[in-house]
């Protein structure tokens, strides 16, 4: 009988250190989806100029085993300066950017207003039948938001992705 540590699914968010140069992100990718590997969120984006480095963060789920594996697999690829799973080497900060257009008219527009300051939403863009609003923080967060403007008449929603580093002095770089 399997040990249940090795069927348990956990969510991992994994930041990856790689040489920022042309094809890393497509092997990145064609490793995860070669095995049938998820990605529910990636993000990517040069961190230092002077070293041509970029952080690739992805959050996936899988067994211990499975979410071994892709570190490993990850940590192979030529560019790869550094693998870390976030979610295992302490406290982290996890944060996501959403644009949430909202098409409404009379009562809907002060509830929508009423509710965006609530969540700390910005108003980023409004005409006389609808708002943009700029919302950042934890994905349950922003699916809260969403739920919430969905009767009100959420019309659009555009989100970065998840984000994450480490709480305190300890870095990837």
């Amino acid at each position: 009988m399997p040990n249940p540590s090795e069927t348990a699914l956990r969510n991992a968010t994994i930041a990856v250190l790689v040489e920022n140069e042309a094809g890393i992100l497509a092997r990145v990718v064609g490793l995860f989806s070669g095995r049938g590997y998820n990605i529910e969120s990636l993000t990517v984006a040069p961190v230092d100029d002077a070293r041509r480095l970029s952080r690739i963060t992805i959050v996936t789920s899988g067994t211990e085993m499975v979410i071994e594996q892709i570190k490993a697999q990850l940590d192979r690829l030529v560019p790869v300066h550094k693998v870390s799973d976030l979610t295992l080497e302490g406290p982290h900060l996890a944060r996501e950017l959403a644009l949430i257009k909202v098409v409404s008219r009379g009562e809907n527009r002060v509830e929508a207003l009423r509710l965006a300051e609530a969540f700390r939403a910005r108003v980023v863009d409004a005409t006389t039948e609808s708002f943009v609003f700029e919302l950042t923080g934890a994905g349950d967060k922003i699916d809260a938001f969403c739920a919430l403007m969905q009767p009100i008449g959420l019309a659009e929603v555009s989100r970065t992705g998840v984000v994450a580093i480490l709480r305190g002095p300890s870095g990837l770089s």
